[in-house]
């Protein structure tokens, strides 16, 4: 599957095109879904636990049934006699109302999770939901509403913001709107707040390149041309970021960046992922010779340290009152995020996840 991309792929990042060689079914995930169709559906909790149960009252039936027609036997009953009253035994022992009475209570389960906005197809799923007791969930746009702001920075603000929104796959329409991931987004909305416009900035420094994000080494990078020179813009993980600087723009100049300013900057970072914030650090590099091949090794190394920005993604209405009620069930709620960890702690504790 060499350069091929599966169909219902979603495209966070970079730009390029694709041919369509295959549709509907033939698609990998149309045989996915075949095999979905006639694979079959595992079994619920409460499905296996009547299976359970009509197994256990045969066997106990048929061994009853088994010695009152050898106590009759004994007692010089006749022995079809016997066997008249054993069949009847067993056929009175079978619980005929049972399944009327699970798919009752069941049904009941269903109504009452309805009017609570939850509807349920199956309803065996409602006593497999009762049977839950750990939730896993993700931050973004499930927990939270996936709508980035940025709240803080670090730096000269409208430089840091300036290169930040250079270094985006954002689009802006004529109205304004702001088309691209959220976090890219919030970055050129804010830009946008102190009059910098990214695509009146790509007019004069052009995008000739660029190394699309990458959750491994958590950056990204453009080239941009300016004038008879190249800029190499750097956004991302400030860990990861600060360990390719150099050097770091201070007070309008730049200067060898010290282990004072490496400290300061880790410092500033804690505070803002304290509050909850996800906090992405910009670094830039001027060249005279943009490299013959753009990859992380040529372009993601020697640069200047220019700031920080922290931003925000607003819980969802009603998850901390979710989160609540599960506690007090008894369940338990997993976040799964790949933000910082000290981030992640401060969203886990402001949700009502995580108590320390």
């Amino acid at each position: 599957m060499i350069n091929q991309a599966f169909a219902t792929t979603i495209v966070v990042g970079g730009t390029g095109k694709a041919i369509v060689t295959k549709t509907g079914m033939e698609t990998k995930v149309g045989s996915i879904a075949k095999i979905i169709i006639t694979d079959e559906t595992p079994q619920t909790p409460i499905q296996k636990k009547l299976e359970e149960v009509g197994k256990t009252l045969g066997i106990v039936c048929l061994i009853i049934c088994f010695a009152i027609f050898i106590i009759g036997i004994f007692k010089n009953i006749s022995i079809q006699e016997m066997f008249l009253t054993s069949v009847g035994l067993a056929v009175a022992a079978i619980p005929e109302g049972l399944p009327a009475i699970v798919t009752i209570m069941l049904s009941i389960g269903v109504t009452k999770m309805a009017k609570k906005n939850a509807i349920i197809r199956k309803l065996a799923a409602v006593e497999t939901l009762g049977s839950s007791s750990i939730i896993c969930s993700d931050k973004t746009g499930t927990l939270t509403q996936n709508k980035m702001k940025v709240l803080e920075s670090y730096g000269d603000t409208e430089f840091v913001l300036e290169l930040g929104s250079m270094c985006t796959d954002c689009t802006i329409s004529k109205t304004n709107e702001i088309i691209g991931d959220p976090t890219e987004t919030a970055i050129v909305e804010k830009a946008l707040e102190y009059g910098i416009n990214k695509d009146k900035l790509y007019l004069s420094m052009p995008k000739v390149n660029e190394l699309p994000f990458d959750s491994d080494r958590k950056l990204m990078t453009t080239v941009h041309k300016i004038g008879d020179k190249y800029r190499i813009i750097t956004k991302g993980a400030v860990d990861v970021l600060l360990n390719k600087c150099i050097k770091i723009y201070k007070d309008g100049d730049i200067k060898t960046i010290t282990e004072q300013d490496k400290n300061n900057i880790l410092k500033k970072n804690d505070n803002m992922a304290d509050k909850a914030l996800r906090v992405l650090a910009v670094a830039y590099l001027d060249v005279n010779i943009i490299p013959k091949e753009i990859d992380t090794k040529n372009t993601e190394k020697d640069l200047i340290f220019v700031g920080l920005v922290g931003m925000i993604d607003p819980p969802r209405e009603g998850v901390k009152e979710a989160i609540r009620t599960c506690k007090n069930a008894g369940i338990k709620t997993v976040m799964i995020t790949g933000d910082h960890i000290v981030t992640a702690t401060a969203i886990a504790r402001e949700l009502g996840i995580l108590r320390i």
